[in-house]
């Protein structure tokens, strides 16, 4: 089995995504620790590894297609990236998509990393609107068609406690003999 869980910063993925894979004795690999890992590697905080990203395009391209390759390697996986259901593409069993209102991103988001909620409202904003532009230069993909995933949830609408057991559903209910088809990830360059 191979899932993907994407979503904005502070929509819970990283945390849906750890126990999703417990539940289901997936290896958990997340692109945000392979890109933390990356910048400790060059001696950058995140946030100046995501802004050196937007000059250095390779960044993004060695992470992207460490994932790529693992969607198409391995099986028995859960991928965590904000790219991971448009890498993994026809490889991934099951797409998922977690968000919730910039808002309350920005209050979590400040909570765990304490900074003001101005600040980290802000910082967000900058980030994604950077992500945004980049995946479309890179890779021609609209991070907001949400069409590939086959569930998005507004995790400020359930929260921590009920999430992980609507995710976890969906997949034991999955059944590959009564699939007819899910969304075709078409259109990306995968030029990494």
């Amino acid at each position: 089995m191979l899932l993907t869980v994407s979503g904005p910063p502070g929509s819970g993925k990283s945390t849906n995504a750890e126990l999703l894979a417990e539940r289901f004795d997936l290896e958990h690999i997340s692109g945000g620790d392979i890109f933390r890992e990356l910048a400790d590697e060059r001696g950058y905080t995140p946030v100046e590894f995501n802004e050196l990203a937007e000059e250095e395009d390779q960044i993004d391209r060695d992470l992207d297609r460490r994932l790529r390759t693992i969607a198409a390697s391995q099986d028995h996986v859960l991928l965590e990236s904000r790219l991971a259901g448009w890498l993994a593409a026809e490889h991934a069993d099951l797409r998922f998509w977690l968000d919730a209102p910039l808002d309350v991103r920005a209050e979590r988001i400040a909570d765990r990393e304490e900074k003001s909620v101005t600040e980290a409202r802000a910082v967000t904003k900058r980030r994604e609107q950077s992500e945004a532009k980049r995946y479309a230069d890179l890779y021609d993909i609209d991070i907001h068609d949400l069409s590939i995933y086959d569930a998005a949830i507004n995790t400020a609408r359930w929260g921590e406690a009920v999430v992980p057991d609507m995710l976890t559903a969906a997949v034991e209910r999955y059944d590959p003999d009564q699939d007819e088809g899910k969304y075709p990830v078409e259109g990306v360059r995968y030029e990494f």
